[in-house]
């Protein structure tokens, strides 16, 4: 990351919100245990970030994962082509209003209810209200009154 780059995340909290976040992915796709590495390795093959790698080959190579990965990866659970389309999206967002999804879930508590998919979570939140919160391929609902 260049330096000009480093100061413009400086001043805004949500860029610096994400960077963490693909800090915590990096470190967990990197960690000796299957059970936090192996969620986001296959996230980072959902989404197409790396190709032509299988899992088992992705495991064993994780030192290969950059943060650029994880960054491209946030930015493709989230609709945008790159990081760097992502990145202005998130200047150009009320304050706040894009965050991880591991940090909506967390501040949630509990109860959370999951759903395979997003239109299911939706159709639950219309009728019994709450927020859905974008998981990969599937979704959360959030209740309102948090």
């Amino acid at each position: 990351m260049r330096h000009q780059d480093n100061l413009c995340h400086q001043g805004n909290p949500d860029l610096q919100l994400w960077l963490r976040e693909a800090k915590v992915l990096q470190k967990a796709a990197q960690s000796t245990s299957l059970a936090d590495s192996l969620p986001v390795l296959r996230r980072l093959l959902d989404a197409r970030v790396l190709t032509n790698i299988s899992l088992p080959e992705l495991k064993k190579n994780a030192s290969m994962i950059q943060r650029k990965h994880l960054l491209n990866l946030l930015a493709a659970e989230n609709g945008s082509n790159c990081w760097a389309d992502f990145k202005h999206q998130i200047t150009q967002a009320p304050k706040g209003s894009l965050r991880p999804y591991s940090t909506e879930l967390r501040e949630a508590g509990y109860p959370v209810l999951w759903f395979s998919t997003q239109p299911e979570a939706k159709h639950y939140a219309d009728t019994h209200g709450g927020k859905v919160v974008q998981v990969g391929k599937q979704a959360a609902v959030v209740p309102n009154d948090l």
